[in-house]
């Protein structure tokens, strides 16, 4: 497991250089196994009086979609077992809290970012040569959808037309 602290500084000035270095080392060495288990150690200070959850305050959600934006591939990094893909897409997809349920995401913003990430992370993993989808088939099982062989396959025809990445 490896924790990337990120300060207050950093979140109130859209800075991701604390964090950059560890993610793009890991990117340089092409890995094909997602082994990091990445841990995001947020250092915001409030007032202790102060009720939000972090992913309720604007400046650190506005953090994370920059980061999910330079980044998109992160949440196949995170420590899933430590609860950081759920704080990850809570940072990102509308939500509410409950004390009884905990965390529930808005259903159709939830299946929109759910979506949009495997059609993202299919051909960002395609254009890597990397054949085993199945951190990314139980990302989404984690989030509540099962997906089928055939929409990867359809993803993965070579006669679609996609960017390079």
């Amino acid at each position: 497991m490896t924790t990337l602290k990120i300060s207050d500084r950093a979140l109130l000035s859209l800075d991701l250089s604390e964090i950059a270095p560890s993610i793009d080392r890991w990117l340089a060495t092409e890995a094909k196994q997602f082994d990091l288990d990445l841990t995001l150690a947020i250092e915001y200070d409030r007032d202790p009086q102060d009720p939000r959850e972090l992913s309720e305050i604007a400046e650190v959600r506005l953090w994370f979609i920059r980061l999910d934006a330079c980044y998109p591939y992160l949440p196949l990094l995170l420590d899933w077992q430590a609860g950081e893909l759920a704080r990850y897409v809570a940072m990102l997809v509308p939500h509410q809290f409950s004390r009884k349920d905990g965390i529930q995401y808005n259903p159709e913003a939830l299946e929109i970012w759910v979506m949009y990430r495997v059609f993202l992370l299919t051909d960002w993993l395609q254009h890597r040569q990397i054949e085993d989808r199945s951190r990314l088939k139980f990302m989404t099982q984690m989030l509540g959808y099962e997906l089928d062989d055939g929409l990867f396959e359809l993803l993965e025809s070579p006669d679609k037309d996609t960017n390079e990445h």
